[in-house]
């Protein structure tokens, strides 16, 4: 029991600091108060290095977050990764991703986040190998090179902030209003954080983080990895109102959220459904960040990362308990046998619905009202509402599989709900998930919001939700022979299950024409001409020579007489002319 001491202690200084962070973000939040914070790292002659702090409510408010959810998912890792004799090496590599982020959050310059930015990326590969299967290096492979591209577009808009003369961007947010050269860093950090956040082209390598222990899973769907392109464009968002770039923003993640919801509801992979929900809420997040609504983004980034976080512990003991097996078509059931779990699990996943009065309804509601006051076009609205109705449809056929249908499993099981570490940190994110979209209503907007529109818009969001939970009911119903019966649906149904081929776009796409240039360099180079006239060539010679020189010496008299009289009158004709 020696990682007893590590892991109570991690859980014990995350929770004090996270409490901390909270109550200073409070204090920041009432009075209006932005603590700026020069630390001089080194100074030498004329040289200057200076790390800048940015401590405001939103930074302070979001740390806690991270912090409280970091402990709570430490926590339950204590029981769940029990088994593993090496973790503690998994707690501190859960603490420096924890770090990462931290710093990421706190940096007002472009310098700082980058090395935030680049530890996320690093450690987050080191975790989702952390099983070390084949499986696991190709998932790390693709989720480290798919972030290297964000990295590669900061370090671009790096090298443009030369212009500005200094990298703390907060110094320069009003000036670049009237800018030219503020589109191209623009569309550079869009890029990047659309990376990082998974967007569409870049979302094969969310999914296949899942590879990842489940523990993990919760902490980078909720707080960390994924927000930070959203944090990040969050701070830039003075960006997004000039130049366009908010138009594009919005077209690609709108059709995220589209495909992340069409793609949940013909999977089968228990946590590829939670990460494609995870996938449809971020699109949510960056499309009504992308139409100028920042504090609305912030809101629905902390209620999500409750809830998501929840959802994610719940599946983790589901999969524990039925032995590894993650296919929701053998589960059923649980919830007589596991009723706690599938409680909380269930109230996550209303959550997630936008269920009035839990925790995502008070940012989602807000946020589809929003949408329908502000001045969007037809495809935009279509996309926002149509993919608010597809994460109910999944989610009720989640139920469904999971709580409702028969278990198809050995009839010998010991499903229960004896993991009391587990049930602990559950319970606390299982509060936050009921109260905590209304206490957080209620600090971030300090007038109540009230949109006066028509009834039916009002009752829109309702009638799509009701709309999709029923069908999302009824296809769980369906016999799936229907779908394998005809092959053209069978071929569309695999099209919308597998992102509409993103991962193999992503992937083989990519690595295929190099392969095959390769292929046909190694033949036609390294075993074709360099082949012929180098190594084959030189052996061919050496043995045509030693096949002569063996001739030559082959106990022949008179060419060993010759060859004598030879060597004497060379070596006469050069003692002469000494």
């Amino acid at each position: 029991m020696k990682y007893l001491s590590i892991y109570m202690i991690s859980f014990i200084m995350l929770l004090f600091f996270g409490m901390l962070l909270f109550l200073g973000g409070l204090y920041c939040l009432t009075s209006e108060y932005t603590l700026f914070i020069e630390w001089e790292l080194v100074s030498m002659n004329s040289l200057n290095i200076v790390m800048t702090l940015l401590l405001d409510w939103m930074s302070f408010i979001f740390m806690s977050f991270v912090l409280l959810i970091s402990c709570l998912v430490i926590l339950y890792s204590g029981e769940y990764m029990s088994a593993d004799y090496k973790i503690n090496r998994f707690i501190i590599l859960v603490l420096m991703f924890v770090g990462s982020m931290m710093l990421l959050i706190i940096s007002p310059n472009l310098i700082s986040i980058l090395l935030g930015w680049d530890g996320l990326g690093l450690v987050s590969y080191c975790l989702v190998i952390y099983f070390q299967n084949i499986k696991s290096y190709n998932a790390g492979m693709l989720t480290a090179l798919s972030n290297r591209i964000g990295d590669v577009f900061l370090l671009l808009s790096i090298a443009w902030m030369l212009n500005y003369g200094s990298w703390n961007y907060v110094f320069y947010l009003e000036f670049m209003k009237n800018n030219s050269e503020t589109l191209i860093l623009g569309g550079l950090i869009v890029l990047a954080a659309m990376t990082k956040s998974a967007q569409i082209p870049f979302s094969s390598w969310l999914p296949a983080a899942m590879a990842a222990p489940t523990p993990v899973s919760a902490l980078v769907h909720s707080s960390t990895l994924v927000t930070a392109g959203v944090y990040l464009l969050i701070r830039f968002n003075i960006l997004l109102e000039y130049y366009y770039v908010g138009n594009f923003l919005l077209l690609l993640s709108g059709l995220t959220m589209f495909m992340s919801g069409l793609g949940a509801n013909f999977e089968f992979d228990l946590k590829k459904i939670i990460a494609l929900s995870t996938l449809s809420q971020l699109g949510l997040m960056m499309s009504i960040l992308a139409m100028g609504y920042y504090k609305m983004a912030f809101f629905h980034l902390l209620t999500h990362a409750l809830f998501k976080a929840l959802l994610f512990m719940c599946a983790g003991i589901i999969i524990h308990n039925m032995d590894n097996m993650q296919d929701i078509r053998l589960m059923g059931g649980l919830s007589l046998m596991m009723p706690l779990t599938s409680s909380c699990f269930n109230v996550a996943n209303l959550a997630l619905c936008g269920m009035p009065f839990l925790a995502g309804f008070y940012s989602k509601d807000l946020i589809l009202e929003m949408v329908s006051l502000s001045y969007v076009n037809l495809l935009s609205f279509f996309l926002f509402f149509f993919s608010t109705g597809l994460t109910v449809c999944y989610s009720f056929r989640l139920m469904y599989y999971t709580m409702i249908s028969d278990l198809h499993v050995f009839s010998l099981n010991f499903l229960n709900d004896e993991g009391w570490l587990m049930l602990k940190s559950m319970m606390g994110l299982l509060v936050m998930s009921v109260f905590g979209g209304s206490m957080l209503s209620w600090l971030i907007f300090s007038t109540p919001m009230a949109l006066i529109i028509p009834k039916y818009l009002k009752l829109l969001t309702l009638i799509i939700c009701f709309i999709g939970g029923f069908m999302g009911y009824f296809i769980s119903n369906i016999s799936l022979f229907f779908f394998n019966k005809s092959m053209s649906i069978y071929s569309v149904s695999y099209f919308l299950g597998s992102m509409w081929f993103m991962p193999y776009i992503s992937t083989y796409w990519v690595i295929n024409y190099p392969l095959f240039v390769g292929q046909m360099m190694v033949k036609s180079f390294d075993q074709g001409w360099s082949e012929y006239l180098g190594g084959y060539k030189l052996y061919y010679l050496l043995v045509k020579n030693s096949q002569l020189n063996q001739m030559i010496q082959n106990n022949s008299l008179k060419i060993y007489m010759m060859s004598f009289i030879f060597w004497v009158m060379i070596l006469y004709l050069f003692l002469m002319n000494l």
